[in-house]
């Protein structure tokens, strides 16, 4: 298989809905692969660096929303931009392995199901991200409702309201996972669905198979 990556290093993109397991399942790949001797690098979007954790903050609290769809996906691309800068492209550079919790096609999932125009959010995510394109992208599928509700109960034990994203309308939601799995459908090449309606261990089984079937190197 060709990479769709020109760094040295692999790049394994997390997407998903809301409580679809992304955070639980980088966790336990990180593990697997560490455990192979690899080096590994897990961040996240928004974040991974400090201006990009200040803009994370931003968004989530709402306070960009009055903005409109346009300007914060601006935002989205701006703390990317400094992301890719600081974190994933070095880390590539190193021959590293790095493992991000949502990336470009979570933009083109949210934004673009709020009307963000397809060409901005193309034209955005080229400057952003330059050559440092995931060579795996698993998109973690499971109904909306189920998400949402493994969401609730996570937030249950921690402190603060449901952040800009979780507090929105099922319908919104149902349009994300739609756009998800659509994009999965035009590149099957990078994108893979694994049904996160699974246990843990299960869908860490089919993860750990998704990398040593689509990912050109062995991680045995």
């Amino acid at each position: 298989m060709e990479m769709t990556s020109r760094l040295p290093g692999r790049f394994i993109t997390f997407e998903g809905g809301e409580g679809s397991g992304k955070s639980t399942q980088i966790r336990r790949l990180a593990e697997r692969l560490q455990a192979g001797g690899r080096t590994v690098v897990v961040t996240r979007e928004p974040g991974g660096t400090e201006l990009a954790e200040a803009i994370r903050g931003f968004i989530l609290s709402g306070a960009a929303e009055p903005l409109g769809p346009e300007a914060e996906t601006m935002l989205f691309a701006a703390a990317r931009a400094d992301h890719v800068d600081r974190v994933i492209r070095p880390a590539l550079e190193r021959g590293n392995w790095v493992l991000c919790d949502r990336f470009i096609d979570s933009t083109r999932a949210y934004q673009g199901s709020d009307g963000v125009d397809a060409h901005l959010l193309d034209s955005l995510e080229k400057i952003a991200i330059g050559e440092a394109r995931p060579d795996l992208t698993l998109i973690l599928d499971l109904p909306v409702e189920i998400g949402l509700d493994r969401a609730a109960r996570r937030r249950s034990g921690e402190t603060g309201p449901a952040d800009r994203f979780e507090r929105e309308t099922i319908e919104r939601h149902q349009r994300r996972r739609d756009l998800f799995l659509a994009i999965a459908a035009r590149e099957p090449e990078r994108c893979l669905v694994i049904d996160a309606n699974q246990s843990q261990d299960q869908v860490a089984d089919a993860i750990w198979q998704a990398v040593l079937q689509r990912v050109n190197e062995s991680v045995n």
